[in-house]
């Protein structure tokens, strides 16, 4: 073992001891990071509007912070991106991170000097709790690959802008520079599908142990690694054993990944936004991610079924309970109060508190009452695909309401395989038993002839990403939406049916 890995397993022992002590203490902890943002911005433009001068518990907070969404804080985001100071946050934010919304245009989301650090720990930290667990830190030693967006930053009234995986770009510690991949022409490449092959150009000839990145995209990588060489992954970088992964559920994808890397690899799932860096997973024998309740976020969760009531309950950490689901709501150090992430989570355990993301509030299909969620398609598809031994390389659920009269309507999955399986229709049986156990609106909507079983339509090879690509979303951060309340990533796949 390398002097490096030796350094690499005594840090993961101290940072391990250190994480155990607030985890061990999670309603103080979450205490005083209220306190402190609240003190830090009790002189803003905001904390003004908010009279955060009076609030002292999380009852003075809930009474003065609406839960609001990138629309609602807008009129202080505006004031913020116009280049005014101590509008969110004292000072002004050193980035922002610009994403696409569906509905709001492009989105400006601060990062401050306070909240920036926070990004890079978490990074760390996950691969340092793998290391505490395993022992395993040889592969510090070989090359590292970051499927990321470009690095490249834009300037909007003195600050600087871009993705958030190409701003991290610019903090990878110096004891990783020379193992990092690709280099910095490569990864300034924009066009996704030519940036892939000169990844593929870069790596092949070299010692790769770790690959990250959101799982359709690596994917992509590691199908065009098997095009040039005619090898499973794991064949050509045969030290390769951690995979770390973000973005979206990796279950879907697992047995597809088995396939191409030839056996089966480690992996860490991480819980990064551009609005902060919420979980990791810190175990590989527990299952979901540990929430960082010291990394200058205060959290508020609200039932996802009580959500649109006029006045939902909103619940610090020590009030929660597992397997219900819950939209995150967040308040941070780079200036966003009561703000609605849009995602939905579970905590499978409290000692410690640990998620799994279970989808997004708005990304749920609902046409009748039944309210079907991400987490319950994915487990289906999980299930069956094992059972059946299919490989899907992608899908998406939708509502079909649009049907002959007579004719009951259903829930549409649309999927892409690697190889079309000959028995569709046992397919979609399976499937839809499977959703009729999870669910039970589901279960009373197909009984009560409400509903009539799901249908599978197979989507051609490469379909998603023909969509991807057409709608300018092919690569870097972006992901394929699994499921939705109307028709549009439905109908907009129809041209790239199988």
């Amino acid at each position: 073992m390398s002097i490096k890995a030796v350094g690499a397993r005594i840090f993961a022992r101290i940072v391990k001891h250190r994480i155990k002590k607030w985890a061990s203490r999670p309603e103080a902890t979450q205490e005083k990071v209220f306190r402190e943002l609240i003190d830090q911005a009790s002189k803003t433009t905001f904390g003004k509007d908010h009279d955060f001068e009076n609030i002292r518990t999380h009852k003075d907070f809930t009474a003065r912070v609406p839960i609001r969404d990138y629309e609602g804080l807008r009129p202080w985001v505006d004031q913020v991106v116009e280049g005014r100071e101590d509008v969110l946050w004292p000072g002004k934010p050193i980035y922002f991170a610009k994403t696409s919304g569906t509905t709001s245009g492009a989105k400006y989301i601060p990062i401050t000097k306070e909240s920036m650090p926070f990004h890079i720990e978490a990074a760390r930290n996950a691969i340092l709790c793998y290391i505490a667990q395993t022992g395993n830190a040889n592969f510090v030693d070989g090359k590292m690959i970051f499927l990321q967006g470009s690095p490249v930053l834009e300037e909007k009234n003195g600050i600087k802008l871009g993705r958030l995986s190409g701003i991290v770009a610019h903090y990878v510690p110096p004891y990783l520079q020379k193992n990092r991949m690709p280099g910095w022409d490569t990864n300034c490449i924009e066009d996704w599908e030519t940036k892939v092959e000169a990844i593929v150009d870069e790596t092949l000839p070299e010692d790769m142990t770790v690959i990250s990145g959101i799982p359709s995209w690596v994917q992509m990588y590691f199908e065009r690694l098997q095009q040039r060489t005619g090898k499973k992954v794991g064949e050509i970088f045969p030290n390769f054993n951690l995979f770390i992964y973000g973005g979206v559920n990796f279950e879907p994808y697992r047995q597809r990944f088995e396939g191409l890397i030839g056996r089966k690899v480690d992996s860490i799932e991480l819980f990064p936004a551009s609005e902060g860096f919420f979980a990791y997973q810190d175990s590989q024998k527990d299952p979901g991610m540990l929430l960082l309740l010291n990394s200058g976020i205060f959290y508020e969760f609200i039932r996802a079924d009580e959500f649109f009531d006029e006045n939902p309950q909103r619940l610090t950490v020590g009030q929660v309970e597992k397997n219900v689901n819950y939209v995150m709501i967040i308040s941070t150090n780079a200036g966003l109060w009561g703000y609605n992430l849009g995602d939905t989570v579970q905590f499978v355990s409290t000692d410690p508190y640990r998620v799994i993301v279970s989808g997004r509030i708005k990304h749920f299909i609902s046409a009748f009452g039944e309210h079907v969620i991400a987490k319950e398609v994915e487990q289906a598809m999980k299930v069956v695909s094992a059972e059946l031994e299919v490989k899907v390389r992608e899908f998406s659920v939708a509502p079909q309401l649009n049907v002959e009269d007579g004719v009951l309507p259903y829930h549409e999955w649309l999927i892409e395989f690697e190889d079309i399986p000959q028995n569709l229709d046992l397919m979609a049986k399976r499937l839809d038993e499977e959703m009729q156990k999870q669910n039970s609106y589901y279960f009373d909507l197909i009984a009560g002839k409400v509903l009539q079983p799901l249908k599978v339509t197979p989507v051609r090879h490469d379909g998603f990403n023909g969509f991807m690509k057409k709608m300018g979303k092919l690569g870097g951060q972006n992901k394929v939406q699994r499921l939705a309340n109307d028709r549009k990533v439905a109908d907009g796949l129809s041209e790239f049916l199988a």
